[in-house]
Parts: structure tokens; C-alpha cells; sequence
């Protein structure tokens, strides 16, 4: 087996500096998870409260994973969907499935997932924030996230939803 070794890294922490790992090295990793059930009605996109992390990139030239999951989608109205987006700093950079959630029928119910990830490129090394929002397909027609029974607490009759940032060296 060979053994690979990063030359002239600083060793001063005991681990090298980002600017001597190889491409494709995760620098760093930051996550938040949240579980407070939240409800909309309006197609108006809305923070997804505890949906929100802020990562410093070391190098501008670094890209972010960012890998999000928001669970307990649901909504109580016919024909609407729960639409969701990734958002960096003002910037839309991803978008959910429109249809999850979605109910067909009055008299049906759906609970689902959504799942966005996207590797960005900031281009800074200023600290930067990426959230989750959420909003109603239809307009006046009741969705829901973290759908639960405890409506704030996370135990077994909740769901939580989690963002995972990703610090990659380009």
C-alpha cells in the first residue's frame, strides 16, 4: 500500500494548512438541524426557522456541498404543493420538488421529503449564509415542514430537516 505525504505543510495545529491539501480535500463541515413545525399559506417564500448556517470559505476559489433535506412536508389543501429553495445570501441556487407534499384529492393527505444539493461556488472568503425557504403552490392553501405531533420538540412523533455545508478545495 502506498503512502501518500503533504509536503512543506504547516504542521503548527498538527494538521496542514488548507492551502496544502489536494483538490477535492473538504476543509471544513458545518450542519444545523431544525425541527420546529412551521405552516404557510402564502406563495411569498418564507425562512425556514433554524434552516439558516453561515460557512467562511478559506480560499475564494473553494466550492461548497451543500446538502439539505426537509422533512415532514405536508399540506391540508387540495391540488398545492409545498415548493422549497436553497438560498445564498440573496441568490436562489436550488429548488425542491414543487410536488412534494402535494395532494391530489380533498380527500387525501401526503407527507413527504425534499432533497436539494448543489455544489457552489461563492467566490469569497467572506462569511456567507445559505437558507431554507419554503411557500404554498397556491395561495391561500395551508403547507407545512417538520411536520409533527410535538409542534417544537424533536422526539419520536417529530421529523427534522438538516443542512449540511461542505468546504471543498478547488
Amino acid at each position: 500500500m502506498a503512502v501518500s505525504t503533504i509536503q512543506n505543510a504547516s504542521l503548527a495545529s498538527g494538521v496542514p494548512s488548507a492551502a496544502k491539501l489536494p483538490a477535492g480535500s473538504v476543509l471544513q463541515v458545518v450542519q444545523v438541524v431544525a425541527y420546529t413545525q412551521q405552516a404557510t399559506t402564502s406563495t411569498t417564500y418564507t425562512d425556514i426557522t433554524g434552516m439558516s448556517v453561515s460557512i467562511t470559505p478559506t480560499s475564494a476559489s473553494s466550492k461548497i456541498l451543500a446538502i439539505v433535506n426537509v422533512n415532514g412536508v405536508y399540506t391540508t389543501s387540495a391540488i398545492t404543493g409545498v415548493q422549497t429553495r436553497l438560498v445564498r445570501g440573496s441568490t436562489s441556487i436550488a429548488f425542491g420538488d414543487c410536488y412534494a407534499g402535494y395532494q391530489p384529492a380533498a380527500s387525501g393527505q401526503d407527507i413527504g421529503s425534499v432533497v436539494m444539493q448543489i455544489l457552489d461556488s461563492p467566490a469569497t472568503t467572506s462569511a456567507t449564509t445559505y437558507k431554507v425557504q419554503f411557500r404554498s403552490q397556491v395561495g391561500g392553501n395551508d403547507v407545512r415542514v417538520n411536520l409533527n405531533d410535538s409542534g417544537t420538540q424533536l422526539n419520536e412523533n417529530s421529523t427534522n430537516s438538516v443542512i449540511t455545508l461542505m468546504e471543498i478545495a478547488a
